[in-house]
């Protein structure tokens, strides 16, 4: 057993000897997490010993954190626009630059009464339950392939006091005959064999999720070619993309019939959602 100092100082270390950019605060978040206590705890109180089997579980979780595997998949949780959302490796950590989807909805949705809203690959559930809470009057459908994903996003929502109507299945297909005013997705959009799904914990998450095993623009093919038959007059389709499929993504969707293509930037200047409406 050593103490909640000595194990600070020494995670630093491992982590830090493992390459880890981040090594002090995910040391320290790994300690609060198994000591049930808070950052004024370490502070105030570094001689506290970490019992058993608190320390082990410690140890274990340190070195797969050594290894790469994300934080968030250690901890199980992610935090996303200010809330706290239950991850595992059956699905994508948040990432901030999805704000800006998110962002683009709320503005599509400005001066509907009661629009109908459908997110595709819903993963965590990050899109739609931030829909549902800073859109209370949106109509919220979220689907997704993965059966674990589901339950999450399920769970998720439950935990955040968000209603949503969860479905599986692929893409389109829990939707048949359904029409929405604002189609939103986030889908698999890196190129198979692209060398950043080696890079910075990507291989700890679904592959499904990141890559559609093609070119990168598999799925996006798929959802704007069928989207149009789901979308109300003037509904809009918005999806995530990759940094460098801003001009394919305008030309799918001006080629299967959409107005007013447009790419949109994240933060930091990158292109990152494509949207068209109908």
């Amino acid at each position: 057993m050593r103490s909640l100092g000595e194990n600070w100082r020494n995670a630093q270390a491992v982590l830090t000897g493992a390459g880890i950019d981040s090594a002090r605060l995910d040391a320290r978040l790994l300690l609060e997490y198994l000591a049930g206590c808070r950052y004024t705890d370490l502070l105030m109180a570094p001689e506290k010993i970490l019992e058993s089997p608190a320390q082990q579980v410690f140890d274990a979780l340190l070195a797969r954190r050594a290894k790469g595997e994300p934080l968030a998949y250690l901890l199980g949780e992610a935090e996303f626009r200010g809330r706290v959302f239950q991850v595992s490796p059956a699905v994508l950590i948040p990432r901030p630059e999805t704000e800006v989807l998110i962002e683009l909805a709320l503005e599509k949705l400005q001066g509907l009464s009661a629009p109908k809203v459908v997110d595709l690959g819903t993963g965590s559930g990050i899109v739609a339950v931030s829909l549902a809470l800073e859109c209370p009057r949106a109509s919220l459908v979220a689907v997704d392939l993965s059966q674990d994903a589901i339950a999450i996003a399920r769970n998720n929502a439950g935990r955040l006091g968000a209603k949503v109507d969860f479905r599986e299945g692929d893409w389109f297909s829990p939707v048949a005959g359904e029409r929405f005013d604002t189609i939103v997705s986030n889908p698999p959009y890196v190129a198979d064999g692209d060398p950043h799904l080696a890079l910075n914990g990507l291989p700890f998450e679904p592959q499904m999720a990141l890559t559609d095993g093609a070119d990168g623009l598999a799925c996006i093919r798929r959802i704007v070619a069928d989207a149009s038959v789901h979308l109300n007059p003037g509904g809009w389709l918005l999806f995530e993309h990759g940094y460098d499929q801003g001009e394919a993504s305008r030309n799918l969707l001006t080629a299967a019939g959409f107005k007013a293509a447009v790419t949109f930037q994240d933060l930091a200047g990158i292109d990152r959602v494509s949207g068209a409406f109908i």
